[in-house]
């Protein structure tokens, strides 16, 4: 009879098998009814499975990631419940569960309206209301197809001919629809109680543009109504705060279809440019970084020698010149090997750290570009460190302070780190592999940071760390990196003579802390709304006047803002004062320095913040120093 061990390492005997819904109902009602699924020996299921011999178990609910899940993927199924109840001869295909939610993809003969999404949405909240059960079912594979293809649905009958004639394939059924899948489901679909459909999109049958066009249904769906209510107000937000519709706003740069995922940069917008560069070339310079540049068009030979042609050759901007080929480069880092192998190199020229503002262009699909975030032609703040293999701790160690210090500088103090280790198709050794995954391992848990391990998914060079990043919406963002590459160099012919005078190859380190300078930027101008802190901002200062009389007074004040190092503008267009003001807040603009008589008579400057505040007068010396204290210190926007 089985025992069961729970997480807490407690247990539980029972004279008979048990369903996973009876081992809950034993711990007691609370757990019984919260329960959407389990965990047993660390496989994900139903609450109907039956344990037969002992077994580790844990119940999961929704507050748990796996229980979210599961109520997604079973909103997803209610989705598609709903729409072969109000159109029954639309066809279901495959619904799988994406970040923060769930798509359906239907086969229908005409297009679904916004008022076909409403009235889906009410047959579901009419489904789930009646508390379903679920109920799982298996069949050989040729009987499911079959089944399926007397049902009308000839899309499910083609993926299960795709599965080995071997296996059996489970169906999940509630009331009188049933769907292909491999589960677990919520017990009923009572569970399900807080969703929303999203929007309908066009959706290539399995992703391949030559098969018919299909109809997605994507929705989102919450352990309970508070978090939906929660994630729709941070989509509002999100809305609110599109890095394209300020960028816009404040005129900060424009893409446009001649060159499509390519950046125009205005004046404003280059000077926050300028400013992010400028303060992390200063991060460079007292880190020990010497910053080169190397070339954007490099010959197709140097891509192959180190690997990236096999690799990344469909992402490459390729080009032709006297019968040789040239592709314009999508990343850096075999450049970075030219400049090091020029001049023999000695173990006392290393930690070597080369940076580079590189600029890089990546043949993106026209479809996944996305305003700054997602661009074909893009500029890292990258550096490579060429090192002996005693030195790998200490590099990646202060490479992790130094990162959380840049972050810190631009708000953001919550930073999520993943660890990626060998992917399947690679180059060099399993030994190779070993050191180097060791190595950012070991400097992670020295410096006691937890982190999330990612199987397989390193470079083909090397395993890395991810930094990510948090924004005000907590919203994730990966943005930095580290790399630990023993395979590039030794393919370029990168070499050190050692303490012992035989020459070694160097281990590089490939680094980057805020990745895309163009998607950094996005990120900023979304996680403050464009309400940069005084050292960001393009524009720090307008200085106004009320009357033409104060003219002279104003151009004077600017001069000298100006002199101090401050970006300052004036405004002494004959309009009202509010509408100067309402304007320039607009423009969100961190400081409004407003001039009248009373203000010239006393030599002083009336200050406001871009959110209205008004902070009273201030003399020229004392108005200087809060800005440079403010501008020193990196302060968030008042």
């Amino acid at each position: 009879m089985p025992v069961i061990t729970l997480p807490d390492g407690s247990t539980r005997h029972y004279d008979r098998a048990v369903t996973l819904l009876e081992v809950a109902e034993s711990i007691g009602p609370g757990l019984a009814k919260a329960a959407l699924a389990g965990r047993i020996d660390g496989k994900l299921v139903d609450l109907s499975r039956v344990i037969e011999n002992d077994a580790q178990v844990a119940l999961v609910t929704g507050k748990d990631a796996d229980g979210l899940e599961v109520i997604r993927h079973s909103t997803a199924h209610l989705l598609a419940q709903a729409v072969k109840a109000l159109f029954p001869t639309a066809q279901v295909t495959i619904g799988p569960v994406v970040d923060n939610g769930f798509y359906y993809d239907f086969a229908y003969e005409r297009p679904f309206t916004p008022e076909d999404l409403v009235a889906i949405e009410k047959e579901m909240e009419a489904l789930a209301a009646q508390a379903l059960p679920v109920r799982r079912q298996v069949m050989p594979r040729d009987e499911a197809a079959e089944f399926f293809l007397k049902q009308g649905e000839a899309y499910k009958a083609e993926i299960i001919r795709d599965i080995p004639a071997d296996q059996d394939i489970s169906l999940y059924g509630q009331g009188d629809f049933i769907d292909l899948c491999r589960g677990p489901h919520v017990p009923d679909t009572g569970k399900l109680k807080a969703f929303k459909l999203m929007k309908i999109a066009g959706a290539y049958w399995r992703g391949d543009p030559k098969n018919e066009m299909l109809q997605r249904i994507y929705g989102t769906a919450w352990a309970d109504k508070k978090d939906l209510k929660d994630y729709l107000h941070r989509l509002e937000e999100a809305e609110r705060r599109d890095h394209r519709k300020i960028g816009k706003t404040l005129d900060l740069f424009h893409l446009q279809e001649e060159a499509p995922g390519m950046v125009f940069w205005h004046p404003k917008g280059w000077v926050l440019w300028q400013v992010v560069e400028q303060y992390m070339r200063s991060v460079f310079r007292t880190n020990g970084y010497e910053e080169i540049r190397t070339p954007l068009v490099v010959s197709r030979t140097l891509w192959e020698k180190s690997g990236h042609w096999d690799k990344f050759q469909s992402e490459m901007f390729t080009t032709n010149s006297e019968e040789r080929d040239y592709a314009i480069k999508p990343m850096n880092c075999p450049c970075h090997i030219q400049v090091y192998n020029q001049g023999l190199k000695s173990y006392r020229d290393l930690p070597l750290r080369l940076a580079e503002f590189g600029a890089c262009h990546r043949n993106e699909l026209s479809g996944v570009l996305h305003g700054l975030m997602r661009v074909r032609g893009f500029t890292q703040d990258d550096a490579h460190i060429f090192c002996a293999e005693t030195q790998i701790q200490d590099e990646v160690s202060r490479f992790i302070d130094l990162l959380h210090k840049v972050y810190a500088d631009f708000g953001f103090d919550k930073v999520l780190v993943k660890l990626s280790t060998r992917p399947a198709k690679r180059v060099g050794s399993d030994e190779v592999w070993d050191k180097a995954e060791a190595a950012l391992e070991t400097a992670l848990n020295s410096k006691g940071i937890a982190f999330q391990l990612q199987p397989g998914e390193g470079a083909f060079y090397g395993p890395k760390i991810e930094f990510s990043l948090s924004d005000c919406l907590d919203r994730v963002w990966q943005c930095g990196t580290i790399q630990v590459d023993f395979s590039m160099p030794e393919r370029l012919g990168a070499a050190y003579v050692a303490e012992d005078g035989a020459k070694h190859t160097p281990v590089m380190l490939h680094r980057a802390i805020l990745g895309s300078m163009e998607r950094f930027i996005g990120i900023l101008i979304e996680h403050f709304a464009g309400y940069f802190p005084l050292w960001l901002a393009p524009v720090q200062a307008v200085v106004m006047n009320i009357t033409d009389s104060q003219a002279g007074y104003v151009e004077a004040l600017a001069g000298e803002l100006a002199r101090h190092g401050f970006r300052v503008e004036t405004d002494l267009r004959n309009e009202k004062i509010g509408f100067k003001i309402r304007e320039h807040s607009m423009q969100r603009v961190p400081y409004l320095l407003i001039v009248g008589d009373k203000e010239v008579e006393s030599r002083t400057v009336s200050l406001r913040t871009q959110k209205g505040k008004d902070l009273g007068s201030f003399e020229w010396p004392e108005l200087i120093r809060l800005l440079t204290e403010e501008a020193a210190t990196r302060a968030v926007a008042q």
